[in-house]
């Protein structure tokens, strides 16, 4: 179950915004909350605390269990461009340069994560991942005269020169 919370009309441009956002996506909320609280930039502060209301907007939904052991995690998260002040900065001869002073919208989407891939869960285990091998060869595809019809042909000539 999912739960879902924005901050809307920050005073901070989008660029700025993303290059937090980016630092916490599909991370845990424990350490998303820690990589916020010890970041530098000033966005993180409103920030952790959309992230604070993501989460007890989770807690509101599903009362019966633990944020501990649900296993929440970013789901989602964007950052959209808001509305954009513009003001007149007086400049030389008489003109004036147009500053403006950006804003941005967040969503972020916290969602707990299906009990195999909880840590340590008694319960359910995750199935083994197998390899499928395949007959792939990066040298025959980049031009060399190693393809597969010079090996096969090559193999060819020695077992003739067996049989002689």
């Amino acid at each position: 179950m999912e739960a879902v919370a924005k901050l809307n009309n920050n005073p901070t441009s989008p660029r700025k915004m993303r290059l937090l956002v980016d630092l916490i996506r599909g991370m845990e909320v424990d350490k998303a909350l820690g990589v916020l609280k010890h970041h530098s930039k000033h966005p993180s502060v409103p920030l952790e605390k959309l992230l604070l209301s993501a989460i007890n907007n989770w807690e509101q939904k599903n009362e019966s269990t633990k944020v501990e052991d649900a296993g929440l995690y970013v789901k989602r998260i964007t950052v959209d461009e808001g509305t954009t002040l513009k003001r007149l900065r007086p400049a030389p001869q008489g003109r004036g340069y147009r500053i403006r002073k950006r804003s941005n919208h967040v969503t972020i989407v916290v969602d707990s994560k299906p009990l195999m891939e909880v840590k340590g869960h008694p319960e359910i285990e995750p199935a083994e991942q197998v390899e499928e091998k395949t007959s792939y060869s990066p040298k025959a595809s980049k031009g060399n005269k190693a393809t597969a019809e010079v090996k096969e042909k090559e193999a060819d000539q020695a077992v003739e020169e067996e049989k002689e």
